[in-house]
């Protein structure tokens, strides 16, 4: 029975690492195969990649595999990994990473409701500081509505995604858990200062 053999091309390989390593501040190097965060991930067998696999194809350069697969939109940072890795390298902050690569490169993303939701806290945050509950889910449901109609998903879809968040939103009422009034942190401007540095250097 034959298998195929890996190919190991560091012209191909070493941008990917490089931009990786550099922008999430994870040393992916230093992982060898130890797997024990992929006995510790709760969403690896869902996924069907667990986070040594995921650091297995940005070293061996598979950009696209890396960029398109679940574990990079389903992990729900819980640094599971990073708490078991030797290494301590965090997994987590190597999908934010390849989540901003993936939306850069303008690349479908296979969770696209996931992806809303990405862009939408990072934009409150940004602005904010912090998350209004009602002004999240409204800028939401703009986008997944917005995308909803531009396949053909017809009102109806958009309806029925509005009336489920309408429960849960009188849910967080009735529990106390919906805020209407949109607070600022203290040292906004240091917020904002993050944000700039990280998109400086991610180059743009």
């Amino acid at each position: 029975m034959s298998s195929s053999v890996l190919q190991f091309e560091p012209e191909l390989s070493q941008p990917l690492i490089q931009e990786v390593m550099s922008r999430s501040g994870q040393n992916l190097l230093a992982c060898y195969q130890c797997r024990r965060c992929a006995a510790g991930c709760p969403v690896g067998d869902e996924t069907g990649v667990t986070p040594d696999r995921l650091i297995r194809m940005i070293i061996l350069g598979e950009r696209e595999e890396a960029l398109n697969n679940l574990l990079v939109w389903k992990c729900v940072a819980c640094y599971t990994c990073g708490t078991r890795c030797p290494n301590n390298i965090q997994t987590a902050r190597i999908n934010e990473t390849l989540k901003q690569i993936s939306k850069e490169a303008h690349i479908e993303p296979l969770l696209p409701k996931v992806s809303a939701f990405h862009d939408v806290f990072l934009r409150l945050t940004s602005h904010f500081g912090r998350v209004n509950e009602l002004v999240f889910i409204g800028l939401y449901e703009m986008r997944n509505a917005k995308r909803e109609l531009k396949h053909g998903g017809g009102w109806k879809a958009v309806a029925d995604e509005m009336k489920n968040h309408a429960k849960l939103g009188i849910s967080m009422m009735k529990k106390k858990r919906m805020h209407f009034q949109l607070n600022r942190v203290k040292r906004l401007s240091e917020i904002k200062r993050l944000f700039k540095k990280a998109k400086d250097e991610a180059g743009g």
